[in-house]
């Protein structure tokens, strides 16, 4: 299976990826899978000789992979033998990726797994939540009328 979409449209590249580090690879799995149906793609163990130098990092690494798909999205969980945490908080007006955004059908089921699985509710409006995965990282889940919206502006824009 080829863990590439192309988003361009033309020979500029393809989406591959987008790479999550957390503490616990089981536990991240079991969140992302059991909460937003993802499925197991793979997994890899990267030899330190590779992935050393490539992430800027000391040996040993002791890098662990897996990639968890959903539709075209492909979420790569990082587990490594030594893990540094974050001593605050990421805002939102901090430069660099600030969130994954989801659509759910059922907002309220969603929420009460996420807490169920170790995850956190930071704030609740009617039709979207932003919460935090059990490694920190921030999840906007929104409701289904979302992509209906993104649809409709798509049409008329398109």
């Amino acid at each position: 299976m080829v863990a590439s979409v192309v988003v361009t449209g033309d020979d500029r590249g393809v989406f591959n990826h987008v790479g999550q580090c957390t503490t616990d690879l089981d536990r991240a799995t079991r969140f992302y899978v059991e909460v937003f149906g993802f499925e197991v793609e793979r997994d890899l163990v990267i030899p330190d000789d590779h992935s050393a130098d490539l992430l800027g990092l000391e040996r040993p690494v002791g890098l662990r992979t897996r990639y968890l798909r959903k539709g075209d999205f492909v979420l790569e969980l990082l587990s490594f033998d030594r893990v540094e945490r974050r001593a605050a908080a990421r805002v939102m007006n901090e430069t660099g990726l600030t969130h994954l955004s989801l659509s759910v059908d059922d907002l309220d089921a969603t929420v009460e797994q996420v807490q169920e699985l170790g995850g956190e509710l930071l704030i609740r409006l009617p039709n979207a939540v932003m919460v935090r995965d059990p490694d920190g990282q921030r999840l906007e889940i929104l409701t289904m009328d979302y992509q209906d919206f993104v649809e409709r502006t798509r049409r008329r824009d398109g």
